[in-house]
């Protein structure tokens, strides 16, 4: 009886929605044997299908007749068994009419084993499937060998039992398999097979061992919901369509140790309750770990992704490594959620973590990477340190980062720290130029090691007007974005900031004052000095604070740089000390020296004679004021000022207040100088 499968449709990676399935009616669709039939125990009695020209199956033909039928069969030739019960004997006597004189070895068309029952072993060693492979529902008793076995068109194993091993090393798929719900009750045997088309496994159990090593998948691979209750060995297997193991569970130790995915490899939701190894695994196309729990080891060791990584929402639970890695594109562990004390060896393009939970200590090493860390949270302490050389292997070999060989230097920058707590982080030699840091809490607590590197301002960039100059300095880039917004900003302040928003002065300034004090804390008095000017100058630019209290910093700033520019003080005061000096030679100095003078009267009885000594008032300049010797005087009144001293220079009225006002302003600058170096070259 000739029967048609329906088309398979395709969705991208899904399985074929018109996929048949079996008939749960009691009774067979097709004319069954119905022997040993008891009303009341087993109405249907034998299910084998009617031998054509017989009414019994070939299990109850009689012997003469099967013979008969046997001796009519040539190799190629169609059979159709369903529901048939074969002996080891009878499945031999079949397959030996089968058999190709030339090769020796069993020869079939279609052949239909559907809901067949294999009592015995059932050897189809190195048989050839010319047409299609029926052995849906079929139940194996004991072993069944399919090595070497050649299905040149589709072989369906759909709901089939194998309550022995199953072995189908070298077999070759030249059409679709299909093994979706198959159970596996002892090992099941993939070495070397070769899937030249779509292979399915949804559902399906392997109770036992399951060993796909070095098999090969030409096209789609799907293990859905699959279940693995002890080993999965997929070592050197090469999956060269997309493979999808979605949702599958892996109750024992998986391994895909050197397996290569030419496209895309989905293992999200998959539950790996042992160890799950991929170590040297290609994955070519992007690899989906989203949602999968990994309850013992992930093991990535010198595994390269040509694509992305995507482990978010992943569980790790045990897992004390993952890594050393190389990922061309991202890795992305956002909403993933780690169990245990773990260290991750990245050397990617990109690192995403927002909104990743730690449950423990925590080290992440990194190459290359930019890495978002945005409201990942931790209660213990976590490292991001970069890597300054190659990882080193277990064997003492360095990991390769091929991807990365034209890339200019390993370092790694971080974009954002938003919504983390800093109380526990721990940042090592990372660039921090383009990093957000508004919105992270007790920052005042994180600890920078190393080069952690910030943004300067624009190098020597001029405004003119007002006349602004923007000194290098370690800035936030939210300040740059929120300069770069301003009306009339000077080149070179960076207004591409990702994520910035809406974020300004006010928003900032606590920023700079936590990092300020983290840097106190560190004994970085230099990066401290930076950050308490920048959080001065966000201050000053806010817009809640009184216009008096503007005023004042806008003053301060002026004067010396919130008293750490000493070059801007040291202007200040030689412009002071200038001035001082023109106005004490145009006003403060008297024209001549006053000379004392005594009057008295003499009594004419001689007696004591008594003088009253006086000096004249200092006499205005008149004439030439701007004479040397003035000069002198005026250099001689206003040096001593600077120190607080009295230069005992006979002034005018104006000169003493001239240099009342100079003795007043002129140290409080020459101070302002001495604290602007000192803050530059306090450890």
């Amino acid at each position: 009886m000739n029967r048609s499968r329906p088309q398979d449709v395709y969705y991208g990676n899904l399985r074929p929605w018109s996929r048949r399935t079996m008939s749960t009616s009691l009774l067979p669709p097709w004319p069954y044997c119905a022997d040993g039939a008891d009303p009341a125990t087993d109405p249907v009695g034998c299910r084998g299908i009617h031998v054509s020209g017989y009414t019994t199956c070939l299990a109850h033909l009689a012997d003469a007749d099967r013979n008969t039928y046997l001796a009519g069969l040539t190799p190629g030739a169609r059979i159709d068994h369903r529901g048939t019960t074969f002996t080891e004997s009878l499945l031999d006597a079949l397959l030996g009419a089968l058999r190709d004189p030339v090769t020796g070895n069993p020869n079939l068309g279609d052949a239909w084993f559907e809901s067949a029952t294999f009592k015995g072993d059932a050897w189809f060693e190195s048989a050839t499937f010319k047409g299609d492979a029926w052995f849906e529902s079929a139940v194996f008793k004991r072993d069944a060998w399919f090595e070497s076995a050649v299905f040149k068109r589709d072989a369906w194993f759909e709901s089939a039992v194998f309550e022995g091993d199953a072995g189908f090393e070298l077999a070759v798929f030249e059409g679709d398999a299909g093994f979706d719900s198959a159970v596996f009750k002892g090992d099941a045997w993939f070495r070397s097979a070769v899937f030249e088309r779509a292979a399915w496994f949804w559902s399906a159990v392997f109770k036992g061992g399951a060993e796909f090593r070095s098999a090969v998948f030409e096209r789609g691979a799907e293990f859905r919901s699959a279940v693995f209750e002890r080993v999965a060995g997929f070592r050197s297997a090469v999956f060269k369509g997309d493979a999808g193991f979605v949702s599958a569970v892996f109750e024992g130790d998986a391994w895909f140790d050197s397996a290569v995915f030419e496209r895309v490899a989905e293992f999200g939701s998959a539950a790996f309750k042992g160890d799950a190894g991929f170590e040297s695994a290609v994955f070519e196309g992007d690899a989906w770990f989203r949602s999968a729990a990994f309850e013992g080891g992930a093991g990535f060791v010198s595994a390269v992704f040509e694509g992305d990584a995507w482990f978010d929402s992943a569980t790790f639970i045990e897992a004390d490594n993952v890594g050393p890695l190389v990922c061309a594109g991202r890795v992305v562990l956002s909403g993933a959620n780690f169990g245990g004390p773990v260290t991750l060896s990245f050397v990617a393009c990109r690192l995403e973590c927002r909104r990743t939970r730690w449950s423990s200590t925590a080290e992440i090493r990194l190459r290359y990477a930019t890495v978002d860390f945005a409201h990942a949270v931790f209660e213990y302490p976590l490292t991001i340190a970069a890597e300054p050389d190659p990882f080193v292997l277990i064997d003492g070999r360095q990991l390769a980062e091929d991807p990365f060989s034209s890339a200019p230097g390993p370092w790694v920058r971080v974009v954002s720290l938003r919504g983390v707590d800093a109380a526990h982080l721990v940042l090592s030699d990372l660039d921090l130029s383009r990093c957000l840091f508004a919105g992270t809490v007790h920052l005042d607590q994180l600890r920078l090691e190393g080069a952690c590197t910030f943004d300067t301002a624009p190098p020597a960039a001029w405004r003119r007007w007002p006349p602004v100059r923007f000194t290098e300095r370690r800035i936030l880039a939210e300040e740059h974005h929120w300069r770069a917004s301003q009306p009339g900003a000077v080149r070179g302040w960076n207004a591409a900031v990702l994520g910035a928003g809406r974020t300004g002065p006010l928003q900032l300034a606590p920023v700079y004052r936590a990092l300020r004090k983290a840097f106190e804390d560190g004994m970085h008095e230099p990066g401290a000095a930076d950050f308490y000017y920048a959080e001065m100058e966000m201050r000053r630019h806010a817009d809640d604070i009184p216009r008096s209290e503007r005023g004042l910093l806008t003053a301060y700033w002026a004067l010396s740089g919130y008293g750490l520019r000493a070059s801007r003080t040291l202007a200040w005061l030689g412009a002071a000390m200038l001035l001082t000096i023109v106005l004490l030679m145009a006003f403060g100095l008297a024209q001549d020296t006053p000379k004392q003078t005594a009057t008295g009267t003499v009594p004419a009885d001689g007696g004591k004679v008594t003088f009253e000594i006086d000096k004249d008032d200092p006499q205005n300049p008149t004439g030439n004021r701007f004479t040397g010797e003035r000069l002198e005087k005026a250099l001689n009144v206003t040096l001593n000022s600077v120190v607080f001293r009295s230069s005992g220079q006979d002034l005018t009225t104006a000169g003493t207040y001239i240099e009342m006002t100079s003795r007043l302003t002129e140290p409080v600058l020459l101070g302002l100088v001495v604290l602007a170096i000192r803050n530059r070259v306090k450890r």
